[in-house]
């Protein structure tokens, strides 16, 4: 099966070129956040353009995001890989959804398609299957967990996040999560645990601090989701935040935000905002 992005059908291949090598060390050479957001890697991933999507790979040896070209007007999904000891930035190819790598590591989900990866390189785009095809679904991205639960926005249905569990080896319908994360004007671009523990996405909230900002919801000992969060004035601002994921590791919260300055960047940040947000009981 082939996808076609307006009049061009999507191959997706790890073949393409590699053209820039980047400088060395763990998380493309950074100095790692503390409590306080900064822009990861200006100059180099947060640039000029627009810089989307951001996640690594389980074994935290490849950086993805999705990058508009503002002077081609073209989306593309960007791979910085780190080979020996230096980084290689990669075209994958056209950027299709808001990709997001399952967790393990070989399964690439964007929106209502899905590609694999052996021997190193990717394979076409298929779809997800029938269960998501006979839908009318708007989904720009889907999260998986390592249970197989999936979650995913859909902005055909009002903008609301819904959720298929897979239970005795079977996939669940999916159904519409419940009005602790329903609510306000939009809810998008989710992110799960890879262990089920928690949902983050953005929304737009009369409680909120402006655009749109990132909240979270813990799952509960009885299965059900908790209240909304929102992450705090120190993640989410009066500009636009959104398509948070963390790191395979645990330790940093990746998400974009857009200001009137710069279209948009992407930031990191400590993952211990989480666990401050955490539920004592």
């Amino acid at each position: 099966m082939k996808i076609n992005i307006g009049l061009a059908p999507l191959m997706i291949l790890m073949s393409a070129k590699s053209y820039a090598q980047l400088i060395s060390g763990p998380y493309l050479g950074q100095t790692p956040p503390g409590d306080t957001p900064q822009v990861f890697a200006l100059g180099t991933v947060s640039t000029v353009h627009r810089e989307h999507n951001a996640f690594f790979s389980p074994d935290m040896k490849t950086f993805y995001l999705t990058r508009k070209d503002l002077n081609v007007n073209h989306w593309s999904l960007i791979a910085y890989e780190l080979r020996g000891e230096q980084w290689h930035e990669t075209v994958v190819g056209p950027r299709v959804g808001r990709p997001l790598l399952a967790p393990d590591g070989v399964t690439m989900h964007m929106g209502k398609y899905i590609m694999t990866r052996r021997e190193g390189s990717w394979s076409e785009a298929k779809s997800l299957g029938p269960m998501f095809d006979k839908e009318s679904w708007g989904i720009m991205r889907l999260s998986a967990s390592a249970s197989g639960t999936y979650v995913f926005d859909d902005y055909k249905s009002g903008d609301v996040i819904r959720i298929s569990e897979v239970k005795n080896g079977q996939r669940q319908r999916p159904v519409k999560l419940g009005p602790e994360i329903n609510t306000g004007l939009y809810n998008a671009h989710p992110f799960i645990a890879p262990d089920d523990s928690y949902i983050i996405w953005d929304g737009v909230r009369d409680s909120g601090f402006g655009d749109s900002d990132l909240y979270i919801s813990f799952r509960l000992k009885d299965g059900s989701w908790g209240e909304a969060i929102n992450l705090g004035d120190k993640v989410n601002t009066s500009a636009r935040e959104a398509s948070a994921s963390v790191t395979p590791d645990g330790k940093y919260l990746f998400f974009n935000r857009t200001t009137p300055s710069r279209d948009a960047d992407i930031f990191w940040v400590d993952a211990q905002v989480i666990e401050t947000l955490k539920p004592t009981n």
